[in-house]
């Protein structure tokens, strides 16, 4: 009735996490198979994440590599072991459609590699972030797990980017990221809040990736590079210099790791 007070659980389906779903990425799998949509090779055990259009463009310009099936590649100075996928969109719903889908393809081992606009003052533009943790201020991650404030990556997998970052000479800042559906909805009340409580950073798919390889029991780390800030009103920087390098790091990081 209109003007009532209800109550609204999020999913809006209160007991969804007691039930499976209709179908799942392997049906779809199954009917790409059927329909002689997928490649004969086999999927890469190793994947990365990549958003960014230019660092995938310089990826696919450098190295050699093998279409493995829509937008992921293999490449081939790894023997087919890892793969790099990018060009699929952004954000938490796209991000988290093609983990499904790469993990039924048999992908175990994921790295997400990307940008995230700094909420404190002293990261810098291009600085380095290896994410421990995610706020879930996004829809996807709801669908998953139960309400919880933070989303967990691999920890192991997570150790062992930090120690290959550092093997490598760099030093990354380890903390929280903010997953957030909107960037265009970012507002300063929220920021300064999750800036005061000491999250690092802000970006849109760690928290759904998260809870996707929870569920699925798959590894997952993510990393980014910072390329705006946000600390002392927006600061973009994602087209300068120090942005670029901060990913190709990343890059080569992940690319020796899952190698």
């Amino acid at each position: 009735m209109r003007g009532q007070t209800v109550a609204v659980t999020f999913p809006n389906y209160a007991d969804k996490h007691d039930h499976e779903a209709l179908f799942g990425p392997g049906d779809l799998v199954a009917y790409l198979q059927e329909h002689g949509r997928l490649g004969d090779g086999p999927v890469p055990e190793g994947v990365v994440f990549c958003y960014d259009g230019g660092l995938f463009g310089r990826i696919l310009d450098s190295e050699p590599t093998n279409r493995v099936w829509r937008d992921l590649y293999s490449v081939d100075r790894t023997d087919g072991r890892v793969g790099v996928v990018g060009g699929f969109g952004i954000g938490a719903p796209a991000a988290a459609a093609r983990l499904e889908e790469l993990i039924a393809l048999g992908a175990t081992r994921v790295l997400s590699i990307g940008t995230a606009g700094g909420l404190q003052p002293d990261l810098a533009i291009g600085d380095l972030v290896l994410c421990d943790r995610a706020v879930r201020d996004e829809g996807v991650s709801h669908h998953y797990l139960p309400p919880e404030r933070w989303a967990w990556p691999d920890s192991a997998l997570t150790d062992q980017l930090g120690a290959a970052l550092r093997a490598g000479g760099h030093q990354p800042v380890v903390g929280g990221a903010w997953t957030i559906d909107t960037p265009y909805r970012e507002t300063p009340a929220e920021i300064a809040h999750y800036r005061d409580d000491g999250v690092l950073c802000v970006e849109m798919e760690a928290a759904a990736l998260f809870s996707v390889a929870r569920y699925r029991g798959v590894a997952l780390a993510t990393a980014f590079t910072i390329s705006d800030s946000l600390a002392e009103g927006w600061e973009p920087a994602l087209l300068h210099d120090e942005t670029h390098a901060g990913l190709d790091i990343l890059w080569s990081t992940a690319l020796e790791l899952l190698s």
